[in-house]
């Protein structure tokens, strides 16, 4: 006969996660791809989330976890991740040095950031 030694309920997180990457909209320019720092893709999220909400979706809280290379991980609350969402994938784009266009694509986002991640990027992450 088997025994029951704890039993846990896994509650709504507080928190969702979003992977997103920096690409051009233009084929032909994605081999210039500038690589990210944590100033820029937070103006970037920063614009998107103020054009399309207005000064309420730039107050949204986000948390920037790592940002590497032309690829960023944030956190935000929980209810506001498909505002989040909608408003960076709706957003055209940010000129970059003249007439480069780059504009911030979701790669993913859940409410586990273990199961966005994956085994493989797991490490660099945590």
């Amino acid at each position: 006969k088997s025994q029951t030694l704890t039993q846990t309920t896994i509650r709504s997180p507080v928190f969702s996660y979003a992977h997103l990457s920096l690409v051009s909209p233009f084929p032909s320019s994605s081999q210039n791809t500038p690589s990210l720092d944590t100033l820029t893709a937070r103006h970037y999220l920063t614009t998107a989330l103020r054009q399309f909400l207005g000064d309420t979706g730039a107050s949204l809280a986000i948390d920037m976890l790592l940002v590497e290379g032309t690829e960023c991980w944030v956190r935000v609350p929980r209810e506001d991740l498909a505002a989040f969402a909608a408003a960076v994938t709706a957003y055209p784009g940010h000129n970059v040095g003249g007439e480069e266009q780059m504009l911030m694509r979701v790669v993913g986002c859940g409410d586990w950031l273990g199961a966005l991640v994956g085994r493989e990027g797991e490490g660099r992450v945590w």
